[in-house]
């Protein structure tokens, strides 16, 4: 009895040896995995970035475009050089007019869609004109607020929010709104408050829709800020924009559309980045585009 209670002994320890050293192996594997992943999402799009400039360089060569239709990243590059200081300075003017109406959208969005998931009445009342401020264009809308605030700092920033916040209020209402109804009853038989509940389950699971929505929200903060620009700006780089097209200045145009492809980039990087330290690794993977599933 005590060799076979022995034996079965070091069978279980190697079973248990067995199932740490798969358990490691997966561990190693998703790490690699986790790396690939970064790396690949470093590679390919600078990859694609640099093709399609040698492709635009080689084209402008041997068609022989002129700069004025169509310059050469070299002429592009060589502009951004010669006007650095000018494209930083105005970078700001636009950064500013950025990050202001972001956060205004999120100040007015999140507590909107909050209304919007906990009152129905409030939604019934209060859906159909987000839907119908979304199709009044505002460009239409821009020169009105340069009549009522004037040609500062303001209507920019107003123009910027009007933009920006309706998908941060759509994704953050769809995402409070798919929390599994399992979840919520499970919940409420442990006995915890409504506002518990809220708290530990129906916000963590809308989180990704949440950040989906202000991923989207700051890109359109972007694309807001140069249409207050366009209309009434007195700086930003879509003053910038406007001044290089009436000088057919065709080189600083392109400079001043990478300094807000830049800007927007970043801006869509830093919110990634905070949804990688919030959520997750497993949540941000799934609302990843290209993640391999095996």
């Amino acid at each position: 009895m005590t060799e076979a209670g022995n034996s079965a002994s070091v069978v279980a320890s190697s079973a248990a040896t067995s199932i740490e050293a798969v358990e490691a192996a997966i561990q190693r594997r998703r790490r690699s995995r986790a790396r690939r992943d970064r790396v690949a999402a470093l590679i390919y799009p600078v990859g694609m970035i640099a093709v399609l400039i040698v492709l635009w360089q080689a084209a402008a060569a041997l068609f022989s475009i002129p700069s004025y239709l169509l310059p050469a990243p070299s002429a592009i590059a060589q502009a951004i050089a010669v006007n650095a200081v000018l494209l930083i300075k105005q970078s700001l003017t636009t950064t500013i007019e950025i990050l202001l109406g972001f956060a205004l959208s999120v100040a007015v969005g999140v507590p909107l869609a909050l209304g919007i998931f906990l009152w129905k009445p409030f939604a019934r009342a209060v859906y159909p004109v987000l839907i119908a401020s979304q199709a009044v264009p505002k460009v239409a809308v821009a020169p009105l607020f340069l009549v009522w605030f004037g040609f500062g700092l303001l209507p920019k920033v107003l123009i910027a929010f009007l933009i920006a916040f309706f998908p941060i209020v759509i994704n953050t209402a769809m995402g409070l709104a798919m929390v599994e109804r399992e979840k919520i009853y499970l919940a409420q038989s442990m006995g915890l408050s409504a506002f518990a509940t809220f708290r530990k389950i129906q916000l963590p699971n809308a989180l990704p829709s949440i950040f989906a929505g202000l991923k989207i929200s700051i890109t359109f903060a972007v694309v807001g800020a140069v249409v207050g620009e366009f209309v009434g700006g007195q700086g930003g780089l879509g003053y910038l924009l406007l001044i290089a097209n009436g000088n057919m200045d065709t080189a600083l145009l392109f400079a001043g559309i990478v300094g807000l492809t830049v800007l927007g980039v970043a801006f869509f990087a830093v919110i990634g980045l905070a949804e990688r330290l919030v959520l997750p690794p497993h949540a941000v993977e799934s609302t990843s585009f290209g993640r391999e599933t095996m």
